[in-house]
């Protein structure tokens, strides 16, 4: 297994549980599990509202939740239903919450409502729309906590979690695997690829197809102050612009009491880079000659001229989330850590929405494991498992 995000360490505990007794090793470049994405997201446990019928992550997301829910409480960790509103701010704006409504009943999403402007200030006081829908069981949760309880499970089945321990070479031969790093060389009969940023890149070594390529998308936060946390009760979204797979700006409460306002979508310099000063010249090259990076670029520069000018301009941030929680001020808000989102993008330049996990030979791949790929981990893991055996 390379990866011990929450998904990585998700598959290598199921792999554990089917085939007890079996050697499973996870190696992990950094000096300790869920580093990047799982340690830098919104904490949020989705219901399954936007996701496409059918799809996987319509299904393992639905599945998902209610796995994590159970696991969280027989393990102690911090889960809790604050619920959602998805607000339309505008007329224009209904439509396409009724389009989202529809999606999330043919998913099974249980508790939806659909609230007038009265209902949905009953819901949240201080928010403002023509309607809004409404997720009861929405949910708010600790995942790096979860990672470590997956990474214990792990090592009390008999597994190894390995950090500090950094992949440079991938061998396939027929039904074996060898894998390289700094100091040795391991042999293993299968290999699962959760890498997350770097997935393209491990994937590759094991003789995957180039793309799709990952291009890093640093997702910026600001957090309320704490007098003004009485703003919020539990989770407010705007209606999300559907060309693209993020869900705009929007306030989120978090299991230690803040609330934090973002995050927006901005190009990142580096694989991990989390601030913007962060800037890795062979990360920002491979993401400049990646023909999708090109096509995609062409066709949505005005949303990433927008979403740059909201990076540089509180101000301009802060008004995008004022629109439908109208006592917000600049002075209501400081700077949080930003997250970077690894989005996967095909070479015609289109985001890939769905998870996408492949195999080669003895190796599986995944490929585009964005939100919510972390409440549904423990649903993809029982995928991921599927394929590898």
């Amino acid at each position: 297994m390379i990866g011990a995000g929450i998904l990585g360490l998700a598959v290598a505990r199921r792999l554990a549980e089917l085939r007890p007794g079996t050697a499973i090793t996870v190696l992990e470049k950094e000096d300790r599990v869920a580093a990047h994405q799982t340690g830098h997201n919104s904490g949020v446990a989705h219901a399954g509202l936007y996701y496409a019928p059918g799809s996987l992550k319509a299904r393992l997301c639905r599945r998902g939740i209610g796995l994590l829910r159970e696991f969280c409480a027989e393990h102690g960790i911090s889960y809790e239903e604050c619920g959602k509103l998805v607000i339309a701010r505008t007329d224009a704006e209904v439509a396409p919450l009724r389009a989202i409504e529809r999606r999330a009943t043919e998913n099974g999403v249980p508790g939806l409502r659909w609230l007038d402007p009265h209902g949905l200030r009953e819901v949240e006081p201080h928010a403002t729309g023509v309607a809004a829908l409404h997720s009861p069981h929405t949910a708010i949760v600790d995942f790096p906590a979860v990672a470590r309880a997956f990474a214990d499970d792990v090592i009390r089945a008999g597994g190894t979690v390995r950090t500090g321990c950094a992949v440079t070479a991938i061998r396939v031969a027929g039904d074996r695997v060898r894998v390289v790093t700094a100091g040795e060389e391991m042999e293993f009969d299968r290999l699962v690829i959760c890498a997350g940023l770097q997935s393209d890149r491990m994937a590759r070594l094991a003789g995957d197809a180039a793309g799709p390529a990952i291009v890093p998308f640093r997702g910026e936060y600001y957090r309320l102050v704490p007098g003004r946390t009485n703003l919020v009760r539990g989770l407010i979204y705007p209606v999300p612009d559907p060309r693209y797979p993020f869900l705009g700006v929007h306030f989120t409460r978090r299991v230690d009491g803040g609330v934090d306002v973002g995050p927006n979508a901005v190009l990142a310099l580096a694989r991990e880079g989390y601030r913007r000063r962060d800037l890795r010249p062979a990360d920002l090259w491979e993401t400049l000659r990646w023909p999708g990076f090109r096509h995609l670029a062409r066709r949505h520069w005005r949303m990433g001229l927008r979403e740059m000018y909201g990076s540089i301009s509180r101000h301009a941030f802060v008004a995008r989330a004022r629109s439908f929680v109208p006592e917000l001020t600049v002075t209501d808000v400081v700077s949080a850590p930003a997250g970077v989102r690894a989005q996967a993008v095909d070479a015609d330049g289109s985001l890939v929405d769905d998870f996408r996990i492949g195999r080669i030979g003895p190796v599986v791949t995944v490929r585009n494991a964005p939100s919510p790929a972390a409440t549904s981990s423990l649903a993809i893991a029982e995928h991921v498992a599927g394929q590898v055996f």
